[in-house]
């Protein structure tokens, strides 16, 4: 017991120098490692030592084996896991081509006509937003008629991306904002995944599942679900203290504090962080284009590459219009909530 309590001083007192020890015994293995398994390693230490031109251009031999780790870890984990991955992949599939089946056979006065309702009641019955909404939907088919279906299929790897986020990025947010240990956990990840390109969030996916859609919504939720997750967790913790102390002062249960005070008082937030997931995902599925996502992202692929300027200014202008489409719906249902919350507020009063 005492040695334990001594370790557990001497970590917390040297814990800065430990870890600068250990980075550095990782640094001089990769330098070893990569210099005794590189193809191009001098015959002999005193060959290195009697010549300058490794000092003038970065050697061969001096180099870290990362992209042969990750591509026979990668290989490795395919052989073995790779039917899990492929029921999956089926899934999703499945997911995809249904929705976008429903959509395509509907008629379009009728999609539009939906789309209308929707943006009349959650933008607060706004005739302005309605308005502006509808005539940005209609244009997209107004445009070109082919572009009408590819909007439906655009829009229904967004749906299944968007869920996933939601899925995960509004219960991952709930537990961060709860749970000091969980918020420190997951911040260095959402940092790094908002710093790596988005063209590399395709490369996991491929691997795992190969070209389509699928990876395109792998992709979608590594890239789309880090705002989401942020605001979640900013809005419960924005709630007030005294709220929270009140709740406690007439026995409100942990769940009951979530569910009746923090969420709803959250919720504006929360809709401010999907509709920052819809614009990412809605980015993320006109790159996807490039890994044979079928869409409006491949019609602006397809006008670039036969130097159809006509073809992937149509295309871009879809885009935008789509766009705009889902960041009208979802900011005015945001808004509408604050509206909502602002006039309890002062009724209260």
């Amino acid at each position: 017991m005492v040695l334990i309590k001594f370790m557990v001083k001497f970590i917390k007192k040297y814990s800065n120098y430990i870890l600068y020890t250990f980075l550095f015994a990782i640094f001089i293995f990769l330098l070893v490692n990569g210099y005794q398994n590189s193809r191009y390693k001098p015959d002999s230490l005193m060959s290195v030592l009697g010549s300058t031109d490794w000092l003038l251009n970065w050697p061969k031999w001096l180099d870290v084996r990362l992209m042969h780790w990750t591509n026979d870890g990668f290989g490795s984990f395919i052989k073995a896991y790779g039917k899990y991955f492929d029921v999956v992949n089926d899934f999703l599939l499945g997911l995809i081509y249904g929705l976008k089946g429903i959509l395509v056979l509907a008629p379009w006065p009728m999609v539009i006509g939906i789309v209308i309702a929707i943006t009349f009641f959650a933008s607060g019955r706004s005739l302005y937003t309605t308005t502006f909404v509808g005539i940005a939907t209609f244009f997209i088919g107004f445009l070109n008629p082919v572009f009408w279906d590819k909007a439906l299929e655009t829009t229904s790897i967004l749906f299944i991306g968007i869920f996933l986020c939601m899925s995960a990025g509004i219960p991952g947010g709930i537990a961060m904002a709860r749970n000091k240990r969980v918020r420190n956990f997951f911040l260095p990840v959402l940092d790094l995944a908002q710093t790596i390109p988005a063209f590399c969030y395709l490369i996991p996916g491929i691997m795992l599942f190969g070209l389509g859609a699928v990876p395109a919504i792998i992709a979608i939720f590594i890239y789309a679900v880090p705002p989401l997750m942020r605001l979640t967790d900013l809005g419960i913790r924005l709630v007030d203290e005294e709220v929270i102390e009140a709740a406690d002062s007439f026995g409100a249960s942990s769940s009951q504090k979530l569910f009746g005070i923090q969420l709803p008082l959250a919720l504006p937030n929360i809709m401010q962080g999907i509709n920052q997931c819809t614009m990412m995902a809605l980015s993320m599925v006109v790159i996807a284009s490039m890994i044979g996502t079928r869409g409006l992202g491949d019609e602006v692929l397809l006008g670039l590459q036969q130097l159809n300027i006509g073809r992937a200014l149509e295309a871009g202008i879809s885009i935008v219009l789509l766009a705009i489409v889902f960041d009208r719906i979802t900011q005015a249902y945001g808004a509408t909530l604050q509206s909502r919350r602002g006039d309890r507020e002062i009724n209260k009063k």
